[in-house]
């Protein structure tokens, strides 16, 4: 995943913004014990938000003890602490992060991107050997990727299909209750949540696609010709917004049906996070406009 699905700190309450801290921090610790400190550095707030909801869903009461933490070691923050949900969320990210790595040496090659595919290797056997359907639908969904990339894709839905059903699969996944209905719900949050981010990351990404040659399917359906690039993208900038804006509305929609714990933080992180996340990215036409890079933000952030 991409990191994308964020709080909107300020309009949190303070106990609010502890305790998504605390899931930060618990999924952070969950993928050291399992595979490793180098591991917590590919921790993203997408994966947060999945451990997150899977939570609320099953109304767990959350366990919160203070530790020290490797990104500050002298202060100590409260973490969630033995949650399935969580260690669910870990897995996911670890197997996602290792499938980027590889996305990111067919896109970019060079070394570093193999370094730290060949690092990652060993956290990434551990996952998938516990975690095989999920490696499965992780892998199929590449394949599919590939094969759409490989065929220049000029449809921003269609490229968009694969991840969506990946997320839809992998969140209704981690229902554990037998009620089939949550299931189907949260698959259809994961189909929506994924459609967001994989079109958001690609207009995010434009440039340094041009730059590096990388497949974009905003560039191919839009054809974009080596005009100026802040014009192409406020050309398109309206049309984007409208898939974008219609995926949010059918998550949020969905997630009026759950019975959820915490929906203060979960409809924070829907109706500010992420719709204010869509216009801070369609309002910055260039890089050079922004006031950062990108808007992830590494495990050494969250409690700065």
């Amino acid at each position: 995943m991409f990191g994308y699905i964020m709080p909107d700190k300020p309009e949190l309450k303070i106990k609010e913004y502890e305790l998504f801290r605390g899931y930060y921090c618990g999924v952070c610790k969950s993928m050291g014990r399992s595979f490793g400190t180098l591991s917590r550095f590919a921790l993203n707030y997408d994966s947060v938000f999945l451990g997150l909801l899977l939570s609320a869903v099953h109304n767990e009461t959350p366990v919160l003890k203070k530790e020290s933490c490797i990104a500050n070691p002298v202060k100590k923050k409260w973490i969630v602490k033995e949650s399935p949900h969580i260690d669910y969320a870990a897995d996911i990210n670890v197997l996602l992060t290792y499938y980027k790595l590889m996305d990111n040496i067919r896109d970019e090659g060079g070394a570093l991107p193999r370094l730290a595919h060949i690092a990652f290797k060993r956290g990434y056997n551990n996952a998938a050997s516990r975690n095989k359907h999920l490696d499965g639908i992780i892998a199929a969904s590449i394949d599919s990727q590939v094969q759409l990339e490989e065929q220049a894709c000029s449809s921003m839905d269609e490229a968009a299909e694969p991840f969506a059903n990946m997320l839809s699969q992998l969140l209704a996944a981690g229902n554990s209750g037998g009620d089939r209905s949550v299931s189907r719900v949260l698959g259809w949050i994961g189909y929506n949540l994924g459609k967001w981010i994989y079109i958001i990351d690609a207009f995010d990404d434009i440039e340094k696609d041009i730059k590096s040659g990388s497949y974009n399917p905003l560039l191919k359906q839009y054809k974009y010709d080596n005009q100026n690039i802040e014009v192409f993208k406020a050309g398109i900038a309206d049309e984007v917004r409208m898939n974008l804006m219609q995926a949010l509305s059918q998550t949020t929609g969905s997630i009026e049906l759950l019975k959820l714990t915490n929906k203060g933080i979960i409809d924070n992180i829907l109706y500010e996070g992420l719709y204010g996340k869509t216009e801070k990215i369609l309002s910055c036409i260039t890089r050079e406009k922004r006031s950062c890079e990108k808007d992830e933000k590494s495990v050494r952030s969250i409690g700065n």
